[in-house]
């Protein structure tokens, strides 16, 4: 299976061995945090939403150098674009990890695809979402209105972006490797 590695964290591609914990990890309100939507959904239904996957939307275990997973960040194509969505437990927050595996995640598909910009959205009082996605480089472009429904409201969003022209280059993504 291919690593993606940095300097905290490793992205690597979701495998059948961590459905149950997505699973775990999806259905807790807490895990999940309160700018997320609410979803419960059963083991099989996660293994099924995994096997009828297009191959171009991509889910990635973030996890420690200690192979420890702490959460997950997604890729997927909207048009000739891609958008991040990423969560992280609890407490490892605030200490570097989603940060850099945003900034991995950056490298790895300017790097592999033909992409000339990468979005993500976050929820106007999602603070650390913010700060991650000015760390990595993106810049808020403004206000989408309306645009998810989250526990029993539609909420506005924040759009960011990085255009191929503002990434100077790898950042973090020095390697790939084959993990055993």
């Amino acid at each position: 299976m291919e690593l993606l590695e940095g300097k905290l964290v490793d992205l690597r591609p979701v495998e059948k061995e961590d459905i149950a914990l997505i699973t775990e990890w999806a259905n807790n309100p807490d895990f999940m945090g309160e700018f997320e939507p609410i979803s419960q959904e059963s083991r099989a239904e996660t293994e099924k939403y995994f096997e009828k996957l297009p191959p171009e939307k991509r889910w990635f275990i973030i996890q420690k150098k200690d192979g420890s997973r702490i959460g997950f960040i997604i890729h997927f194509p909207e048009d000739s674009l891609m958008t991040l969505g990423y969560v992280l437990a609890p407490e490892e927050r605030r200490k570097g990890y989603c940060t850099e595996a945003v900034k991995l995640m950056v490298d790895y598909l300017f790097l592999s695809k033909d992409l000339i910009r990468i979005q993500a959205k976050t929820r106007l009082e999602n603070k650390a979402s913010q700060k991650i996605l000015e760390k990595a480089r993106f810049k808020k472009e403004g206000t989408v209105r309306k645009a998810m429904f989250i526990r029993g409201e539609w909420r506005d969003l924040f759009l960011y972006s990085i255009l191929r022209e503002e990434w100077k280059g790898p950042e973090i993504l020095t390697k790939t490797t084959a993990q055993k």
